[in-house]
């Protein structure tokens, strides 16, 4: 009976023994295929067409921002005494003064003023139209380009959701091909490539929205500044000689 015994015993530890080998054995690929990393070039290249597609919008809007910002801080740059000099122009009937005063000041507001003083002697009316034409000119040269910015902010991650799905489509494609012989690590491959395209899709889309916002921002800033020196001008023009 000890004998049997102790022979069990012998048995149950060479079959621990084993197994532990066995585990052991068996995580070095685990381990080695963890370490293994990818590059965020691969990962580009495994999004296909649309990665290249969303790598354009995104060097569209980064123009556009840029282009936009530079002419929008260039319009926000006037002198604090631009108006004193107007006012004191129109007050000792020096207008042609003025005129020469807002052709040499490159800025919407400007602009606004020198239509303004070209129509001095008419009503007081056509005056208000004509500078409030000219503030619609202004303002659409300075919203030029932010409608596609808010395209590439809302069209990015759609086209990253489209990536996403064509690329599962054919992960689920290549599965039903493989019937029996299903390699996980295919399936798998595939549908980490089709979620690289909403990642992009994602970034460009989140970069493009933060941009348009920024700049619709500075845009009503540099309106609201407009109206209220047009309504400057137009007091000084009610004001009695």
């Amino acid at each position: 009976m000890r004998k049997i015994l102790l022979e069990f015993i012998d048995m149950i530890q060479g079959d621990l023994t084993t197994s532990v080998e066995g585990i052991a054995g068996g995580t070095e690929p685990v381990a080695e295929h963890a370490s293994e990393g990818i590059s965020l070039l691969d990962l580009y290249m495994s999004g296909g067409l649309i990665m290249w597609i969303l790598a354009a919008l995104s060097i569209i809007a980064v123009w556009i921002f840029v282009e936009r910002l530079m002419s929008i801080i260039k319009a926000s740059r006037i002198d604090n005494r631009f108006m004193d000099q107007i006012k004191q122009y129109v007050h000792s009937g020096q207008i042609n003064y003025a005129i020469d005063l807002c052709r040499m000041t490159d800025s919407p507001i400007a602009r606004l003023i020198e239509k303004g003083l070209e129509r001095i002697g008419r009503p007081l009316n056509d005056v208000q139209t004509a500078v409030e034409n000219v503030g619609n000119v202004e303002v659409g040269q300075l919203e030029k380009g932010l409608p596609m910015l808010a395209t590439v902010s809302g069209g990015a991650p759609m086209l990253g959701f489209l990536g996403t799905v064509i690329g599962m489509i054919q992960a689920f494609y290549d599965m039903s091909q493989a019937g029996a012989n299903i390699d996980i690590g295919l399936l798998s491959h595939g549908i980490y490539s089709a979620l690289v395209t909403t990642v992009g899709g994602l970034v460009v889309g989140i970069m493009a929205y933060f941009a348009y916002n920024y700049l619709v921002s500075r845009v009503e800033r540099l309106v609201h500044k407009m109206e209220s020196n047009t309504i400057e001008f137009m007091d000084l023009l009610n004001e009695p000689v």
